[in-house]
This record gives C-alpha cells, structure tokens and sequence, in this order.
C-alpha cells in the first residue's frame, strides 16, 4: 500500500513543530535566564525536549515507511510506535526533572519574582504551542499515527506548562515568593501525566494489541453486507503502527466454483478496506460451507 501522501503529512508538521519549538526555546531560556525565572528555563527545557521528540518522530517516520524487504516482511510500521515510546519516556523523565527540581527550590526556600516579561512570552507560548496541538492532533487523526499522537500532546503539555508559568507569574508579582516553583511543580506533574497515558498507548501496539471495538465493530457490519457470505470467524487483527493486520476465515456455498468464491473473498476485502479508515492488509480465507448439501 502507498502511503506516501501520508507520510509527507506527518514530515510536514513534524518539522512545523520543529521549527516552532526551536524559536520558543531560544525565546523562553533568555528570558528565564535575564528575569531569573525558574518556571520559565523549566519550560524551556520542556520545549527543547519537545524539540527532541519532533526528531525522534522524524526519524521514526522515516524509518516506518521504509517497503518491505526481506528481513521485514509485514514492513517496518512499528519504527513510528517505537519512536512514540521514546518521546513518551522523554516526557516522563522531562517531567520528574522539572517538578523535582522545583520542588528543592521550594524546599530550601527560594524565592523568584520573574515579573511582567514572563506573562508575555508566556502568552506566546500558549497561543502556538496549542496551535500546534490541534493541528497536529488533525493531522495524526486523518492519517492515524500513534506517534503524531503522542506528539499532539507534547505540544499541549507545553501549552499546559506555560499556562502555569503564566499564572505562577502572576502570583509572583502579587507577592507569593514561591509562585513560580509552585508553577514549575505543577507543570512536571502534567508533563508525567501525560507521559503515561501515551506509553500505555504505545505498548498496546507492541504487544499486538487489536483495534478498538468500535472499529471492529463496523468490520463486522461491513462483512455482514457482502453477499454470498454465509458466515465467517477467526477475524483476527492488530496494528503495525499506522496500519491495521487482518485476517478473516469467511463460508460461502460449496457448490460455488474456486473463481465465484475468490470473487467473495475479493468483496469482503473491498467492504473492509471502505469501512477502515486507515492503511490495511487484509487476508481472507475461503471454506466451503456444506451444511445445506448434508440436510
């Protein structure tokens, strides 16, 4: 199956992101380094990891799809999962350094008052970070990547964190010493959060997980609808990263000749892959149903 059109998509707004979140990290480590703002060098940390992970992605991509050869007969979709998990674990580690680190700060009673230059760049952060989420969430939906996924929401606990920064600045400048570390802290709890969620993902499809019921669900209703189906079982499925692996044991009349049964086989194939909104490989095996000619 060519996915080229698809893959173009991912590299296209893997690289958006990539770029975006180079120039807030340059952005928010200056002014965390002038105003002395913990919370804001922690986010630009976050952002910078956001950066690594868009290269992670990128890489994965690439590697992902690659066609088939030799030492790779179902292709190599599961590249895009790994990279996933990579940023997943990114987040997570991202996370706890963060909140970890502030958390210290809290504890031996440092103080900061970063000021007004901190809710601007803030303010900017929050605008393209979440920009950034949606469309890549868009764009992971339409083409069904569990990678642009997990990156969506890197994006969106970068818009999260510096919707804390921002409030931790406020709190700064209306007294609370402390209001910037407790921003700070706030900030690797969701980063760490949304670490896990993704992670979970990623090793549902590692570890052959099948497609959500839903979607099995109208498979079903779709082989329902072929005509010469008389029934069917051993419907099997699971996902190499973007695509989805099946296989289907389907009955149809004995009496049928091996060309009109390979003509139903075709059918369920076609019904399948109209209802699936996502590459797949279908494999659907014909048995002869007898029960009519014995009664």
């Amino acid at each position: 199956m060519d996915n080229t059109g698809e893959v173009s998509q991912i590299l296209r707004v893997t690289k958006i992101g990539l770029w975006s979140n180079l120039s807030l990290f340059v952005l928010k480590l200056i002014f965390g380094v002038l105003v002395t703002s913990a919370a804001l060098i922690a986010d630009a940390v976050h952002t910078i990891s956001d950066l690594v992970t868009d290269c992670v992605v990128l890489a994965g991509v690439k590697l992902s799809s690659r066609p088939v050869d030799d030492s790779h007969d179902y292709g190599h979709g599961k590249y895009e999962t790994v990279a996933a998990s990579i940023v997943a674990l990114l987040l997570i580690m991202a996370g706890c350094a963060i909140a970890i680190t502030a958390g210290l700060d809290i504890y031996h009673d440092r103080t900061s008052m970063p000021g007004y230059p901190v809710l601007a760049v803030a303010a900017v952060s929050i605008a393209i970070k979440e920009w950034l989420f949606r469309f890549t969430r868009q764009v992971g939906r339409r083409v069904n990547s569990t990678a642009l996924h997990v990156n969506a929401w890197h994006h969106r606990s970068d818009a999260l964190s510096s919707i804390a920064v921002l409030f931790g600045a406020i709190a700064g400048l209306a007294g609370w010493g402390h209001g910037d570390h407790a921003a700070a802290v706030a900030v690797g709890v969701m980063i760490v959060v949304v670490g896990l969620r993704a992670i979970r993902e990623c090793f549902i499809e590692l570890s052959e997980g099948t497609i959500a019921s839903e979607e099995r669900q109208s498979i079903i209703n779709a082989i329902g609808e072929v005509s010469g189906v008389r029934s069917w079982h051993k419907l099997r499925t699971r996902l190499v990263g973007r695509e989805v692996f099946m296989d289907i044991h389907v009955r149809v009349d004995a009496r049928l000749s091996v060309d009109e049964g390979h003509q139903i086989c075709c059918d369920v194939e076609q019904a399948i892959a109209r209802t699936v909104k996502r590459p797949i490989n279908i494999v659907v095996h014909c048995e002869p149903d007898r029960r009519l000619q014995n009664s």
